[in-house]
């Protein structure tokens, strides 16, 4: 069996792959095996019954191989396909993003919408409670734009809460950041993050699934979408999370496939915060700022300082000078306290600033 990608696979070898794809009960090992034990996916489709079975090939997709749903999901795909922008990553291909390809159970076909290069990128999963307090929708955001500004790509689910705002902080940043879905990629879900889903192709970044393209938002597909989050990524940095949440389960895909875990504490107080917590007793790192992030990658390649761009910062000036409180730091630079909070919270993050007895200092470095 030879590599095979978008652009060199024969177009009824694309379109017999795309049907395997489609029938029931079929991942990477079932998909991988037809194809090595017949040579190639168009060969399989038209082995007998018995051969499937001889494989251990359940009844339902033998059944289901020939039916005219999976002929027409297959030939959608295709149509699909033509258009710019939309691509597909086939495990066998040389431009299957590595990481991934690592991972157990890996994903035999992935639909990409937008920059499908961004795959194989330094990626930092970014991932937290869909009812996220608004002190943690900043806090993702936060850590996003640092993450962004310092090369990686900031990887999340689309969901409602830390998800979005992770997305759209790297994005404000001018980042590039990648969106892993639960459903088939024309079944958006949620639909209210269809705009923000929009930008993320025009702007330069991407959305990714496994899922058919008309397969819509069942319970089970979000917990298995959590194994494609954490596989792509470097590490996965979990901001806020209930002890059920779905974001432990993609800290703990994370671990088991040998990536860093990293947990933003919060208060013992919140049940949002005892998910992290858990975590960290697990052996997650408990993060403060992004520089503790980029500490523990600074192998993987030569990244700027999360805060390079803050150098300069006008609040650190006033700080170099002298510690003050935020108070006195709002008068001193005439702007309101409000954006004074939000600048000093940006600095803290980044490991530029700290707060000792209600005063503000710089930090060296």
């Amino acid at each position: 069996m030879s590599d095979c990608s978008l652009s060199t696979c024969p177009p009824a070898e694309l379109e017999a792959r795309l049907r395997l794809h489609c029938l029931p009960e079929t991942g990477l090992r079932r998909f991988s095996t037809l194809i090595e034990a017949f040579g190639s996916a168009s060969s399989a489709l038209s082995a007998p019954g018995a051969a499937w079975r001889a494989l251990g090939i359940p009844h339902a997709s033998i059944d289901a191989r020939r039916s005219p749903q999976v002929r027409d999901a297959a030939s959608a795909a295709m149509r699909w396909l033509e258009r710019p922008g939309q691509q597909l990553l086939m495990w066998d291909s040389p431009d299957y993003p590595a990481l991934l390809a690592e991972i157990d159970d890996a994903p035999p076909l992935l639909f990409v919408a937008g920059n499908a290069s961004l795959l194989s990128r330094p990626q930092l999963a970014i991932v937290g409670s869909r009812r996220a307090t608004p002190p943690a929708v900043d806090t993702a955001g936060a850590f996003a734009r640092y993450l962004a500004q310092a090369g990686f790509v900031v990887t999340s689910g689309l969901a409602v809460g830390i998800d979005g705002a992770a997305h759209r902080a790297a994005l404000q940043a001018g980042g590039a950041t990648i969106g892993v879905l639960g459903t088939g990629l024309e079944k958006l879900y949620p639909q209210r993050h269809k705009p923000l889903a929009q930008a993320m192709i025009d702007n330069g970044s991407a959305l990714v699934s496994e899922y058919p393209l008309d397969a819509g938002p069942l319970p089970g597909n979000f917990p298995r979408r959590n194994r494609i989050i954490s596989g792509l990524s470097l590490g996965v940095l979990v901001v806020e999370a209930s002890l059920a949440s779905g974001s432990l389960i993609t800290a703990r895909l994370a671990a088991e496939q040998g990536r860093e875990v990293y947990a933003i504490p919060g208060s013992i107080h919140h049940p949002g915060a005892k998910g992290c917590h858990q975590l960290i007793r697990d052996g997650a790192l408990l993060v403060e700022s992004v520089e503790q992030i980029l500490e523990t990658l600074q192998g993987w390649q030569n990244l700027p300082p999360a805060a390079a761009d803050t150098f300069d910062h006008p609040l650190l000036a006033l700080l170099h000078a002298a510690p003050q409180s935020t108070e006195s730091l709002a008068h001193c630079s005439e702007q309101p306290l409000a954006e004074v909070l939000a600048q000093l919270t940006d600095l803290e993050l980044a490991g530029r600033v700290s707060n000792q007895a209600g005063r503000w200092f710089a930090r060296s470095g």
